[in-house]
């Protein structure tokens, strides 16, 4: 074992350890969270070490980069795309994906479904909540998402399956359990106004400096991807 594979295999350990014992403190299975690794900053050689750990959930942020990773990786592989999804990529993008995170807009969840029925595909999606309000960051609010949430529901072609945020960078990670707690309650009431087929399962919340909070107020995917190359150079 090389170095850097070495550092990948520590970070990754001490990563799962967290995982469990944030499962423990709320009294859930860790089975009920899935791990995404954040690959879109990293080497080729660091993604491969992962994989040599049983990482099988991955997670990119820009078409070209999963369509070539999807291409030289193994095809059972769940792929997870994660960042701003433009529509006139929506066909390329829906080809590679097991779960898009990021419909933003009902426009783009427009264009998913139709590029869906028109593929015979039925892609799986969330939709995202910009809680924070902060204008960096994309997403319906919370008032945008209940009052469009019936014409959300109304698309045959995709799996609606749950919520995504992100909450504020900050070194505190106690400051982000608002924002995570927020979206929890906000997905079971909308769950309670939503179409009898449609199951928010998923809630896709906490990356690398707040995870344990966000499994703490019920995430079921976290997105880690600073954390799994803590003590390598920088990627690209």
């Amino acid at each position: 074992m090389d170095d850097q594979t070495g550092i990948i295999h520590k970070n990754y350990s001490k990563i799962q350890s967290c995982i469990n014992a944030a499962c423990q403190r709320s009294h859930r299975s860790p089975e009920s969270v899935t791990f995404i690794a954040v690959t879109k900053y990293a080497r080729l050689e660091w993604v491969h070490a992962l994989l040599e750990l049983g990482c099988t959930h991955l997670g990119e942020s820009r078409t070209p980069q999963l369509e070539e990773r999807a291409s030289l990786l193994p095809a059972d592989l769940h792929w997870h795309f994660i960042g701003p999804l433009q529509r006139n990529k929506v066909r390329r993008t829906v080809q590679h994906s097991s779960l898009i995170h990021s419909v933003d807009s009902l426009k783009l969840l427009s264009t998913i479904d139709r590029i869906a029925a028109e593929s015979n595909l039925q892609p799986r999606v969330l939709i995202e909540v910009n809680l924070a309000g902060e204008t960096n960051k994309k997403g319906f609010s919370r008032e945008e998402l209940v009052s469009n949430w019936s014409s959300l529901c109304d698309h045959a072609h995709v799996k609606l399956e749950g919520l995504m945020t992100m909450a504020p960078h900050t070194a505190d990670p106690e400051l982000a359990r608002p924002v995570f707690r927020e979206l929890s309650q906000l997905r079971d009431q909308l769950q309670v106004i939503s179409p009898a087929q449609i199951s928010l399962h998923e809630l896709s919340m906490g990356m690398s400096g707040d995870f344990e909070v966000a499994i703490e107020e019920g995430a079921t995917l976290i997105r880690i991807g600073s954390a799994l190359y803590e003590g390598l150079e920088s990627g690209s």
